[in-house]
């Protein structure tokens, strides 16, 4: 009785460290950060495309694209369009000013 109560007490036992290692693999191998409350969670944006179309209509274009370009790095997001809807991308995109507290983010 006691070897079988050892036997199971032991299979349990290996049973929990395979599961709880398999669990560690998956966190390792997840490629997403998020580095401050305001940050999606992408591992990937094309900001120079995005901003592209997002300055196309732009009176500035060279200055928007490099402003867009700030913010696409930091926030991860573009919002769509070529004008407005900045509060898709949240606090991050819309909250960020220059350093004469205008908005920077176009």
């Amino acid at each position: 009785m006691a070897n079988r109560l050892l036997l199971l007490s032991a299979l349990v036992l290996l049973i929990s460290f395979v599961l709880v290692s398999s669990d560690i693999e998956a966190v390792e191998e997840s490629s997403l950060v998020a580095k401050g409350g305001n940050r999606r969670l992408l591992d990937y944006v094309d900001c120079g495309g995005q901003c592209k179309r997002r300055c196309s209509l732009h009176s500035r274009p060279n200055v928007c694209n490099r402003a867009c370009g700030t913010c696409c790095q930091r926030c991860k997001c573009v919002p769509p369009g070529t004008h407005g809807n900045r509060e898709v991308c949240g606090s991050c995109y819309t909250d960020m000013t220059t350093h004469g507290n205008k908005t920077k983010c176009p």
